[in-house]
């Protein structure tokens, strides 16, 4: 079951027969309804979600005793992953966003270092602001807390951009350091970006003893999960002007009307946009046509959530 035609996907395994469900219709919050889950659900043994859309996973599932596999369309899975039942193998979709999130972290960190921000709200009021001296990336120290795949692709795009990148991530390897470190690591950063998977261990990573290792006029970015970041914490550093923010994602979300990140200094908000691309699509569709291909041939999956996350 899948929220693809079998026509937009590359070779099928002849074996198995496909269904299409892309989540039904929506209630008033955005949240995937049960009205229109297929007939033959109870048949189903590969299941891949839809993007970006809220199911009651915990619903259908029992309605599917013969489930073995579930594909997300996401590389986090932090908000699924419990919902997983013994016996049901959870894959996300690692590698599939890694352009498009490297993309936007290197539009974030140019967008608040140049701070593009001020204007495009000058152009709003037809100022022609001033000269003063703005913020380079050139030279400049990028710590990337979560070395993973994606990662890998943001220090790909920063190449150009003359900088030095430290790499963290949860154990040490060759040429990247352990999180253990940070508290060496973050005096010496101008850039910090967020790309660490959400984890009992990194919910509120960044809180008020991290942002106070972080020398004046850093900034930092999120491109991973909203809680990752003390909100409060981060509230009152950028109430400060001491440091600044760019954030994809934040906690709460979607941001309700009328909250203080709306209008805290030295931020600037993207609305968790990271991997919706044009991009996304294809690579999605690569992806399944050969999970389908390895399920159907008994060949190991790609992606399976049970690594030590980085």
């Amino acid at each position: 079951m899948m929220p693809f035609r079998p026509d937009e996907l590359g070779p099928l395994p002849t074996t198995y027969s496909f269904t299409r469900y892309d989540g039904g219709a929506r209630d008033a919050a955005g949240a995937g309804t049960l009205d229109q889950v297929p007939d033959d659900i109870e048949d189903v043994e590969l299941w891949v979600l839809p993007y970006g859309l809220a199911l009651p996973i915990d619903r259908i599932v029992p309605r599917m005793p013969r489930l073995r596999v579930i594909q997300a369309q996401s590389a986090g899975t932090d908000g699924i992953a419990h919902l997983i039942p013994d016996g049901v193998t959870l894959c996300n979709a690692r590698g599939v966003h890694d352009s498009a999130t490297a993309e936007l972290g290197v539009g974030l960190i140019i967008a608040s270092m140049r701070r593009i921000p001020d204007f495009v709200r000058a152009q709003d009021r037809g100022e022609w602001l001033p000269f003063r001296q703005y913020g380079a990336l050139a030279d400049k120290r990028v710590l990337i807390v979560g070395y993973g795949s994606i990662g890998e692709a943001l220090e790909r795009r920063l190449e150009g951009f003359e900088v030095d990148v430290v790499r963290v991530a949860r154990r040490a390897r060759e040429g990247v350091h352990p999180i253990t470190d940070l508290p060496d690591l973050l005096p010496d950063a101008d850039v910090v970006v967020m790309l660490t998977p959400l984890t009992d261990a990194t919910r509120h990573l960044v809180g008020p003893e991290f942002l106070a290792a972080m020398k004046d006029d850093t900034l930092l970015v999120n491109l991973a999960r909203g809680p990752i970041v003390d909100t409060e914490a981060l509230l009152a550093e950028l109430g400060t002007g001491r440091l600044r923010a760019a954030l994809d994602v934040t906690d709460p979300e979607p941001l309700p009307d009328g909250h203080p990140l709306w209008s805290a200094p030295g931020l600037l908000i993207s609305p968790h946009v990271a991997g919706g691309t044009s991009a996304m699509r294809p690579r999605v569709l690569r992806l399944v046509t050969e999970q389908l291909r390895r399920f159907a041939s008994g060949e190991p999956l790609l992606n399976r959530v049970d690594a030590s996350p980085t």
